[in-house]
């Protein structure tokens, strides 16, 4: 089996090509392929399919590290979109992909860059799912002894936030996994880490 390793900000992925390539991932086989010491190492494993409806051209499934299967990751799709011209797969600049969430199109501007619509995001926590009386600005949370503040949003798959002075110093590590398999997460999110350099201009880690 042929691969790449590519990461978004910091968020690594397998990419496979299961265009031209016979493959199977079970669970089992991801959670081994996902091991940093003994695997390849990766948070989310990313496989390109054929697609399923004949006015798309291809079909973008995400795996996390664990083996479950989500449905959205918006650098994961960036990745996909590089990965998907480099390979010779296609040589559209708007590439229209289904998704386990719906539909989306990666457009690829003049310099190679990936520009990636997400859609509308969504506060309301029953969509995100997030545990929560209410919907607000941002909750309190108590993970790893600590008291975290917080914003929860949908973008097709669930998103906790977290503002810090200095990314490269946050509690990624120990942190992040500690609240991505939260209680009030019922299907587990992503977790960034946001720092705000200036309005127009933020740092993310996830």
């Amino acid at each position: 089996m042929q691969f790449s390793k590519m990461h978004g900000l910091g968020n690594d992925f397998m990419v496979v090509d299961a265009v031209t390539q016979n493959v199977f991932f079970s669970p089992e086989l991801i959670r081994r392929l996902s091991d940093r010491h003994l695997g390849v190492g990766f948070d989310q494993l990313l496989v390109v399919e054929p697609p399923y409806d004949p006015e798309l051209d291809f079909h973008y499934r995400i795996f996390n590290a664990d083996g479950s299967e989500v449905s959205q990751c918006g650098n994961g799709a960036r990745c996909f979109a590089r990965f998907v011209r480099l390979k010779g797969l296609t040589n559209k600049r708007d590439i229209r992909v289904s998704t386990a969430n719906g539909r989306m199109v990666l457009s690829v501007t003049e310099d190679e860059l990936v520009r990636v619509n997400m859609g509308e995001p969504n506060f309301e926590p029953a969509q995100v799912p997030f545990r929560a009386n209410k919907a607000e600005k941002t909750y309190i949370m108590r993970a790893a002894e600590q008291t975290i503040l917080c914003g929860v949003v949908s973008m097709g798959n669930p998103h906790c936030v977290i503002q810090v002075d200095n990314v490269d110093t946050a509690a990624v590590e120990t942190l992040g996994p500690v609240l991505e398999s939260h209680e009030r997460f019922p299907e587990r999110a992503n977790i960034g880490f946001m720092q705000v350099v200036r309005c127009e201009h933020i740092r993310l880690r996830v």
